[in-house]
């Protein structure tokens, strides 16, 4: 897919000014370029996916320093690389460690209340349909979305619980409504 030069600029640039639905664009389009890196890295679709997770979480945590000279999926590939190379590490030297409250704390605040498609798709269906929906999903999906709209957890209660960094929680959010939505698409169509 060829990716339009001028839209994937001010996609960056307003994901700088912190606007929801740039970095819904930036994760959509970018999505299977990373995770495909990590899956011929890592041979595993689940930690392929942490990674790519934890690459989105990062890169949009830094978006104000990504250098728009440059070329946005070559930094999302190095990001995402460095992430493969610090796990790699932690494997072999055993040392677990722990996120900091201080990094969460500082997370990009993002204020968006207009309901995206995948939004406006997953509240027309009904409820027992939705949860039949909800458990194509990965567990770790089905979790993050139970958390947030059947227990109405914040992002802050969501990462405490999951004991995650909250940008993961948001990127797991994002990539779980995406699916939803397309579970849902597929079957109405």
């Amino acid at each position: 897919m060829e990716i339009d030069s001028e839209v994937l600029l001010k996609k960056i640039r307003a994901a700088k000014e912190g606007s929801q639905s740039a970095f819904n664009y930036l994760l959509d389009t970018f999505w299977n370029d990373v995770y495909g890196f990590q899956l011929k890295k890592t041979h595993n679709e689940y930690e392929a996916e942490d990674i790519t997770i934890q690459t989105f979480s990062k890169a949009f945590k830094k978006i104000d320093t990504f250098d728009e000279s440059y070329s946005f999926s070559t930094w999302l590939i190095a990001i995402s690389k460095n992430l493969h190379v610090d796990l790699i590490r932690k494997k072999k030297s055993s040392i677990r460690s722990k996120t900091t409250t201080h990094d969460e704390d500082r997370v990009y605040k993002i204020a968006d209340e207009t309901p995206t498609i995948e939004d406006k798709l997953i509240k027309e269906q009904h409820l027992a349909q939705l949860l039949t929906d909800i458990k194509q999903l990965n567990p770790h999906y089905q979790e993050v979305i139970n958390l947030r709209y059947f227990q109405e957890k914040s992002y802050k209660e969501i990462s405490e619980i999951l004991a995650e960094p909250m940008n993961n929680v948001k990127v797991k959010l994002l990539r779980a409504k995406k699916l939803l939505a397309e579970i849902i698409s597929s079957r109405n169509t």
